[in-house]
């Protein structure tokens, strides 16, 4: 089959695309899926240069999110039949005509969906879900900041935060970007490549804070949006878009009264397995009442997987960067 192989570890240039992959074979609980599509995540870029905290045995198949077809189930599969339409959070392997994937962690594809748009949901919208939810509890009146609101995670975080009744701020690195997260229902907007990201948060807060940041991207952003944050505020770790791991000084959090909070939506769905299947429930009846509808600006066909990686890693992506075959 035709599946994009990482067999050396770098950037996408490193990367093959290959005709004659042998096809995946279910084992007793385990469902094979022909993709339609599959979503590119920063998890994925960090794999296949090798500093990703769990990697796998090379050669590998990269991609940890799908959707698709089911074209086969293994004996002691239950869920799913052959034709059903599904997602899929894998781990890796997505970037190809045919995933292997355990059922529990297959989901039935939204009807409102396209192949498209369902093949970014697993882990962005579980993530973001997950991070306003359970990790910060928002409420319905604070104020939300996202930064690199209008990627992948980001675009994700302004729909839900708006939803719950934030008041949100995009912040973001260039006007195109932020003219998405206004469509999306940003009600300030902040361009950080061009001004003080601390000194614009004061302004649009008189001064107060936000109650919670969602922070996707680290590096250089990380420190002033937590000098930014409210009394009893919540800082949301998503993850390190911009490649530096920031060094928050923690006399911040005592000075703030703030909390730093780490979200894992991975290692959250195996430890909290029926929170994460009643957050399904919830996201699923959001998307069949119309009320989320998942970003897709970047879409390439399988053959190009060296520019859609080039998308994200160079920060140009607005919503979600996808692969169809």
């Amino acid at each position: 089959m035709k599946a994009v192989i990482c067999k050396e570890l770098g950037l996408a240039d490193k990367l093959e695309l290959v005709t004659d992959w042998s096809e995946p074979t279910p084992g007793e609980h385990d469902v094979i899926i022909d993709v339609k599509a599959a979503g590119l995540n920063f998890p994925d870029v960090l794999m296949i240069q090798g500093k990703y905290q769990h990697q796998p045995e090379m050669p590998f198949i990269p991609g940890g999110e799908c959707a698709g077809v089911v074209s086969a189930v293994g004996s002691k599969v239950s869920r799913y039949k052959v034709g059903d339409k599904v997602i899929a959070a894998a781990g890796v392997g997505a970037f190809s005509e045919k995933v292997l994937a355990n059922e529990f962690g297959v989901f039935p594809m939204p009807e409102a969906l396209s192949f498209e748009q369902a093949a970014g949901v697993c882990i962005t919208y579980f993530t973001s879900y997950y991070a306003l939810k359970q990790r910060a509890n928002l409420q319905k009146g604070e104020t939300l900041l996202v930064l690199g609101a209008a990627g992948g995670v980001g675009s994700t975080a302004v729909e839900l935060g708006k939803l719950m009744g934030a008041r949100v701020i995009a912040a973001a690195s260039s006007d195109e970007k932020l003219e998405l997260c206004k469509q999306l229902g940003a009600d300030e907007l902040i361009n950080y490549s061009e001004v003080s990201l601390k000194d614009a948060v004061r302004e649009l807060t008189d001064g107060k804070g936000v109650d919670v940041v969602y922070d996707p991207v680290g590096g250089d952003y990380s420190e002033p949006a937590v000098r930014s944050m409210a009394w009893n505020g919540r800082f949301l770790v998503i993850g390190f878009a911009s490649g530096p791991i920031p060094a928050i000084p923690l006399n911040l959090a005592l000075l703030k009264g703030c909390s730093i909070v780490g979200v894992f939506w991975g290692r959250f769905s195996g430890e909290e397995t029926e929170v994460q299947m009643q957050n399904v429930e919830e996201l699923w009846a959001l998307f069949d009442a119309g009320k989320l509808n998942p970003v897709v600006t970047d879409c390439f066909p399988l053959e190009q997987y060296e520019d859609a990686f080039n998308c994200l890693i160079d920060r140009k992506a607005r919503g979600k960067v996808i692969l169809t075959t």
